[in-house]
This record gives structure tokens, C-alpha cells and sequence, in this order.
């Protein structure tokens, strides 16, 4: 099967504080993925910058 998102070590940050540092993951076709997690842990970030609303500092996304 082929990946449907692909995060490769991403990274934002907002001055000097940390938004996501290095998150990684890959979800193939056809599965089922809950993204949770404590406040402040970087979900909307994370989404945010996949769906390109925000710029990513560094790191590598693909989708679809």
C-alpha cells in the first residue's frame, strides 16, 4: 500500500519556543489513525502546518 501522509522529522517554531520538534509518521491507505494528546502537545500545530495554514520551520511533509 501507499502512504496517504508522510511527516519526516518536522519542526516549528515560534521564535525561539517550540511548537513540534521532530514528528515523524507515516499513515498508509486505508487505516484508521487518532491523532490525541495532552494540551500543548502540538496537534493543531502539527495539522496546521500539514494543511499548509502555517509554515513549517523545518522537515519534510508529504500528502497523498
Amino acid at each position: 500500500m501507499s502512504s496517504v501522509i508522510e511527516l519526516k522529522n518536522l519542526k516549528k517554531y515560534y521564535g525561539e519556543s517550540r511548537g513540534i520538534e521532530d514528528v515523524s509518521l507515516n499513515i498508509e491507505e486505508g487505516t484508521i489513525y487518532g491523532f490525541i494528546g495532552p494540551n500543548g502537545a502540538g496537534k493543531s500545530t502539527t495539522i496546521r502546518t500539514m494543511m499548509g495554514l502555517i509554515n513549517k520551520t523545518d522537515g519534510e511533509i508529504f500528502l497523498f
